[in-house]
């Protein structure tokens, strides 16, 4: 009898401890750039992300050639000549929820994520405040916040700077699904 108890209670917190672990493969970035003489919009939806609800961390990766442009040819100079996708391929970013929040439970929930994005070389502190949405499918996952390009040393020419704005929107959407073994 206690060895049954004792295998149950591994159990039950080997299930709790997985359950604590969300992920995505096809996490969702888009950034917006509002300039004088051209908007400018790409979006990524092959980003990875893990959100551990028991420490309250949650890390994601991008590949930045995934980010998709209107236009083909912006889409190569992102790549070639402002962020340099062949030397920088990923954007990273780490960070903790900063409110004491049960996500055991479904609901709505205001969250501020404070972490380190690590993109073009460059690691820099950003907060962002978003949503997070517990059901029991998973956790979807929505922030904004705005990243100034030259805090990651991305250089603007003087002939486009009218076209690509210093401060550009990003925007966050996952939709997390616990990990399973």
């Amino acid at each position: 009898m206690k060895k049954t108890l004792l295998a149950i209670a591994i159990l039950t917190v080997s299930i709790t401890a997985q359950a604590q672990k969300f992920s995505t493969r096809s996490g969702f970035i888009r950034f917006f750039s509002e300039a004088p003489l051209e908007n400018i919009e790409a979006n990524n939806r092959q980003v990875t992300s893990i959100l551990d609800i028991g420490t309250k961390s949650m890390a994601f990766s991008v590949l930045m050639k995934s980010f998709e442009f209107e236009k083909a040819l912006m889409q190569e100079h992102f790549n070639e000549k402002y962020v340099h996708s062949d030397k920088y391929p990923n954007a990273k970013f780490n960070g903790k929820i900063q409110e004491n929040l049960d996500l055991n439970k479904p609901g709505t929930y205001a969250a501020t994520v404070v972490g380190e994005l690590d993109m073009h070389g460059v690691k820099k502190n950003y907060t962002g405040k978003g949503t997070l949405v517990v059901s029991e499918s998973g956790i979807k996952g929505t922030c904004k916040f705005k990243i100034t390009l030259a805090d990651h040393n991305i250089e603007i020419p003087s002939p486009v700077k009218d076209k690509i704005a210093p401060v550009v929107e990003v925007t966050v959407d996952m939709d997390y699904k616990p990990m399973t073994k």
